[in-house]
């Protein structure tokens, strides 16, 4: 555990949840992996009229493999179904990430990494093993199996088995053996005075993956955030909305988004 939250936080630059280039991330999953369910095979997209703030333009295209929305400030929503046909699911996903990382061609070279102060681990004089990072706004401490992690606007402690993750507003406790919540997918956060890249994939089979890249200086069409939710079983076929916005701070049409996916394969 504790080295899955140091690897979350050197992941995430100093400024990835304050003020207006903050992100909200939510992906909570039970102990006993039931709690997402079974995902549909699914042969044509379900394409409602309109789902939140979402409306469908025209009729459900190639022969059920796409419909596109509109929503709120010019935005839009491309719902696709992929379907593998062997390829790597993650080939898929690759291809979409470029695809949509397109639409903002200068915030990649924002995010790219930056040199980070390296831990050196030393000796403690019981034996266990140490490590210190600290750098401008990097104070990370280990001892054995306890971590301390401080970034501005996360924190991470942990004692053994147990963890406590603060991220922004998100909470996430857990205790080993107990049914509580814990984190299970892999997060990851770049961010910048301007721009915040957010991945997030669920472990398992199944696809479940959210991709999120955002921008305070919008591209020359304007659009300031986007991205897609990915889902569906093992094997495929899988659910795929790509969202472009022009407003950072409208997760609504995140939300519906993804609650469209949800309606084609579910959770």
């Amino acid at each position: 555990m504790r080295h899955v939250l140091i690897c979350l936080a050197l992941a995430t630059s100093l400024s990835a949840c304050d003020g207006e280039n903050s992100v909200r991330i939510t992906t909570t999953q039970s102990s006993d992996d039931q709690g997402a369910g079974v995902l549909k095979v699914v042969d044509t997209l379900q394409c409602p009229d309109s789902l939140g703030v979402l409306t469908r333009k025209g009729l459900a295209a190639a022969g059920g493999a796409n419909c596109v929305y509109g929503g709120p400030k010019g935005s839009d929503v491309v719902l696709h179904l992929v379907r593998l046909d062997g390829r790597p699911v993650d080939d898929v996903l690759r291809d979409f990430e470029d695809r949509v990382s397109a639409e903002l061609p200068t915030t990649s070279a924002r995010l790219a990494p930056s040199p980070v102060a390296q831990a050196a681990p030393t000796a403690a004089a019981n034996g266990e093993e140490t490590a210190s990072v600290q750098a401008p706004g990097v104070n990370i401490q280990t001892r054995g199996d306890d971590a301390s992690v401080r970034l501005p606007g996360l924190r991470i402690e942990t004692q053994g088995d147990n963890a406590s993750v603060r991220i922004g507003g998100i909470n996430i406790q857990s205790k080993d053996g107990q049914n509580t919540r814990t984190e299970t997918s892999t997060v990851s956060v770049d961010s910048n005075d301007k721009s915040t890249r957010v991945r997030t994939r669920a472990p398992g089979a199944a696809t479940r993956m959210t991709y999120i890249l955002s921008d305070d200086l919008p591209a020359d069409a304007g659009w300031r955030r986007v991205g897609f939710e990915a889902r569906g079983p093992s094997g495929g076929p899988i659910v795929i909305a790509v969202v472009r916005s022009k407003d950072r701070g409208d997760g609504a049409v995140f939300e519906d988004a993804r609650e469209l996916v949800t309606v084609n394969v579910g959770r």
